[in-house]
């Protein structure tokens, strides 16, 4: 095993710093561990573009609301580190939580507006949560390239944005959603499905990819795409769908009306685990 495991954040700051000082460009993937085909694919993305490549693993409290699941979230960090070698990573911080905030924190970053609605909707905290573990994490890493899914399509919005604003010295690559053969999205909380579970998760794909044909037949109102794909997903009797959304693309904003570049999105809780989705899509001019 050649990848190198630290649990300091002063030891992985000066490792990266140390790789600059070489004339090395840096790759980033943050996770939270309980890697999938996902998380590889922005690895080898990162191993394929920069020098180095570096992974964070940390299961970031900030971002659980009080009734999610922290405690239960799949860990297992051997198998972890070992997948990290397995595509080439250089470096894995792996640290403690009291290593990670040796101190209750008492600041807070919050995205406004793209915050709101959806995810932001559902789960209040979630995203001021995201926001500032990520911008703990490029100031620990430093300049770089950072590479995210574009799975979570309103957190990839989030911290695009919190980047910009905070004048980060960092690169983000958005990079495809890795999908099954069925086209159901890669998630660490696809472990929590049940058999009937898992065969009905692909109608969220299904439904999406429905409403992004409507869009390129020629349907220009948002809400009959919006009640297209919910009708869709709420036909499936184990889907309890929580939202669909149609934006423009690089916004969390429904247009008025269905025009250039847009994206897709639904949530819906398949029995434990609730599972997200997004479909890009342009509409015909």
């Amino acid at each position: 095993m050649t990848v190198r495991v630290l649990e300091r954040i002063a030891e992985f700051r000066a490792a990266l710093d140390a790789a600059r000082a070489d004339g090395g460009r840096v790759g980033f993937v943050p996770t939270m561990g309980y890697l999938h085909e996902g998380h590889l694919s922005l690895m080898q993305r990162s191993t394929a573009q920069c020098d180095v490549t570096a992974v964070t693993i940390f299961v970031n409290p900030l971002q659980f609301g009080a009734h999610e699941d922290l405690a239960s979230y799949p860990r297992d960090l051997p198998r972890d580190v070992a997948l990290c070698d397995s595509v080439g990573v250089d470096i894995v911080l792996a640290p403690s939580v009291e290593e990670m905030y040796p101190e209750p924190v008492l600041t807070t970053v919050s995205v406004a507006s793209l915050s709101a609605g959806m995810e932001g909707g559902s789960r209040p905290t979630h995203f001021d949560g995201v926001a500032t573990v990520v911008a703990k994490l490029f100031n620990i890493a430093g300049p770089c390239r950072a590479y995210f899914g574009e799975k979570d399509y309103q957190q990839l919005a989030v911290v695009t944005r919190m980047a910009r604003d905070l004048s980060a010295p960092v690169t983000i690559v958005a990079c495809p959603i890795a999908r099954e053969a069925d086209g159901l999205a890669r998630s660490s909380r696809n472990v929590y499905l049940s058999a009937a579970e898992r065969a009905a998760a692909p109608v969220l794909n299904r439904a999406l990819r429905a409403g992004a044909d409507a869009i390129v037949g020629g349907e220009i109102d948002p809400a009959a795409i919006v009640a297209r794909v919910a009708a869709l997903i709420d036909a499936e009797p184990l889907a309890e769908l929580d939202y669909v959304e149609v934006v423009t693309e690089g916004t969390v904003t429904r247009p008025e009306r269905v025009t250039g570049d847009l994206r897709l999105l639904a949530a819906a809780r398949f029995g434990r685990p609730r599972l997200l989705d997004t479909v890009a899509v342009t509409a015909p001019r």
